[in-house]
């Protein structure tokens, strides 16, 4: 469920402005029932200015009234066409030492499973380089022998949703 852009500031506006439950605050700003009433005895939050949900578009009046007269619905946050940032999918460029040893068995799983997959793709999805796919294809890397199949999503070298597309894309060609 999408929550407010500043829930701590959101909170001790509704805190200071509205007769909303403890409960009812902190199941819309997402936060402990305990630390939104710490935030209303003044033991946590000092010096943040409260954020009027009503003026950004995050509430209007009337969800606030019939809350405020039933304690036992939540307040519910209104749709905005203001677009949300969207979480990375890749992860982090740095290859740490561990995970380095297991780049030939999802490169060797790729080259099983979508043999019509472009090098470049491969390059790109795994985070190795060409010659790397080379050698393992014709079996002359320097540690062939050791090399065994791995999903390079089980190996965390990219998403299950890239993955996936891939296989939507590159695995039709390979149909008569």
């Amino acid at each position: 469920m999408k929550k407010p852009l500043m829930p701590k500031a959101t909170a001790i506006w509704l805190i200071e402005n509205t007769s909303l439950s403890f409960s009812q605050i902190a199941e819309f700003v997402d936060m402990h029932e305990l630390e939104i009433q710490a935030i209303a005895d003044g033991e946590v939050s000092v010096g943040i200015l409260p954020r009027n949900p009503l003026e950004n578009g995050e509430l209007d009046k009337k969800e606030i009234e019939k809350c405020e007269k039933n304690p036992s619905i939540n307040l519910k946050i209104l749709k905005t066409n203001i677009p949300q940032p969207k979480t990375k999918t890749r992860g982090a460029k740095y290859t740490p030492l561990s995970k380095r040893a297991d780049k030939p068995n999802g490169i060797s799983w790729i080259l099983k499973n979508l043999p019509n997959l472009p090098d470049s793709k491969t390059c790109k999805l795994i985070g190795t380089t060409k010659n790397t796919i080379k050698s393992i294809r014709d079996r002359s890397h320097w540690n062939s022998q050791n090399i065994r199949p791995q999903n390079p999503f089980e190996l965390g070298f990219c998403s299950k949703d890239e993955l996936e597309e891939l296989f939507k894309k590159y695995s039709e060609r390979s149909e008569p």
